[in-house]
């Protein structure tokens, strides 16, 4: 056992057994085959919805009969992110997790405490004997991270309970009331090639080592984005010594900030030693301009085999142009919450899907439905103007704020009975699934919160293991309270 000696032991022992069992977003089957033989193994009462939802019921503990029934909810995927050069299948392979220091973090990959650590505090509320509770409804969504789409397909009644904890934050000591609606767009730019010529050369260039993150939580923190460092020098190469793209690809998830991005490219043999004197001085240049937030940033430019075909210098252009105008970061924020940010956008991938076209993907927030949908527009303008079609999902709504929330109140004293000061009570800009809850059942009660992730939705990932205990004391003790609601 990798994290033997992890407090408290129950949860760290479902945890280490989640990070078993494969569960990439859209493929959470065997994740819920899992929950569904837990369930029947101790035999509390579970269900499965269509989309793949599942729900496990347990009674109260004696005494506690006429508590009201507490949702406690985690979704069950995570993102499958992976440095370069590591082996790893997330559909085949476990999470290798281990210690250190006071962190819990994985090898190579995503460590999946998003949301499996509460999954896992989920499991152990259920495993246990000598916890006092009311009646409990486990709800593990579904493909939380591509869509919400598991939110979305939940079908009214199909759990009891009207308070729910959302097990899905992530800074311990804050309490969160309220979320950012989301959407996403889709750019599909159609391509022309030609044969590069003779008297050409051509080279790689590699962006790598970006630290990345969530594209919500993440996106105020400063980071870069390696599709807009690289594009960069490409813009400016292209001004100088006219190029053509063979290949550009980057990124992965919508909801991750792009950590790496590779081009190949095609130039007039004669500027080669101007290209690397512009690509020493550019990488010098942003080694100075990133060096606090992304000190890991790595460029590389090496020769390459010169390839078949390369963008015609009009599609070149129109691609280059069109990602350096596109907006990436925070836009705007908050008025109403000073500190929160309120409208973000996260151009979050770069595909190169055919020899036709390519595919362009990013991710919009906001708190504010008709910010979220400029946000978005304004994508759609700028890729217009680049001859692409452009496409924008359904989204999904935001969660307005509570400060009269009932179950808040019970948190909060809770939090401080056991700490000795106030928690932090606030809104986030990430997309949680309680604004789809409330679309279904519009008297929910909720809160989200969590213990301590950083680096979530990258191979950097890793959860404070004192938060956890932390966490998990405060989740015990809002469970052993929240009979006060009935008084």
């Amino acid at each position: 056992m990798e994290l033997k000696g992890l407090q408290p032991e129950a949860l760290w022992h479902y945890f280490e057994e989640i990070c078993r069992i494969p569960r990439p977003s859209t493929r959470e089957e065997k994740m819920a085959a899992y929950l569904m033989a837990f369930a029947e193994k101790r035999g509390f009462p579970a269900k499965q919805d269509e989309a793949g939802n599942v729900l496990i019921s347990k009674p109260a503990s004696a005494g506690m009969e006429k508590t009201p029934t507490v949702v406690l909810q985690a979704h069950m995927d995570m993102v499958c992110e992976k440095n370069a050069g590591t082996v790893h299948d997330f559909e085949k392979d476990p999470i290798i997790p281990y210690i250190e220091g006071e962190w819990v973090k994985a090898k190579g990959t995503t460590l999946g405490a998003d949301d499996g650590i509460g999954m896992a505090a989920q499991l152990a509320l259920l495993a246990s004997e000598d916890i006092k509770h009311g009646p409990l409804e486990c709800l593990f969504t579904v493909n939380e991270e591509c869509g919400l789409t598991g939110a979305f397909a939940l079908k009214p009644g199909f759990f009891k309970g009207r308070i729910l904890l959302n097990l899905d934050s992530e800074d311990e000591g804050e309490l969160f009331i309220g979320c950012a609606g989301g959407m996403d767009t889709v750019v599909e730019m159609p391509i022309e090639r030609e044969e590069p010529g003779t008297g050409t050369f051509a080279v790689k260039i590699t962006v790598k080592g970006l630290r990345g993150g969530h594209s919500g939580d993440d996106i105020n923190k400063g980071r870069g984005n390696a599709i807009k460092i690289l594009n960069r020098f490409l813009w400016d190469l292209n001004e100088k010594y006219p190029i053509r793209v063979a290949e550009f690809t980057g990124g992965n998830l919508r909801n991750a900030i792009a950590r790496e991005a590779f081009a190949s490219i095609v130039f007039d043999e004669k500027y080669k030693e101007q290209v690397r004197v512009e690509f020493n001085l550019y990488q010098a240049e942003m080694e100075s301009v990133w060096g606090v937030t992304e000190p890991g940033l790595k460029m590389e430019m090496e020769s390459v085999n010169l390839p078949e075909d390369v963008l015609t210098a009009d599609c070149t252009c129109r691609l280059l142009n069109a990602l350096y105008a596109c907006p990436h970061g925070v836009f705007a924020m908050s008025y109403r919450m000073p500190g929160m940010v309120e409208t973000s956008t996260n151009l979050a991938a770069l595909k190169m899907e055919d020899k036709r076209k390519i595919r362009i993907t990013s991710s919009q927030r906001s708190d504010i439905n008709s910010e979220k949908l400029n946000i978005a527009h304004m994508m759609a303008a700028v890729f217009r103007l680049a001859q692409a079609k452009v496409t924008h999902g359904e989204g999904y709504p935001g969660w307005a704020p509570n400060p009269d929330s009932a179950v808040l109140k019970v948190a909060v004293a809770s939090y401080e009975r056991l700490f000795g000061k106030k928690p932090i009570v606030r809104s986030i800009h990430a997309g949680l699934e309680c604004g789809l809850f409330l679309e279904k059942y519009p008297d929910m009660d909720m809160i989200s919160f969590g213990p301590t992730l950083r680096g979530v939705h990258s191979p950097d990932e890793k959860v404070n293991t004192k938060t956890v205990e932390m966490w998990w004391r405060h989740l015990v003790d809002i469970l052993q309270h929240i009979d006060v609601l009935n008084q």
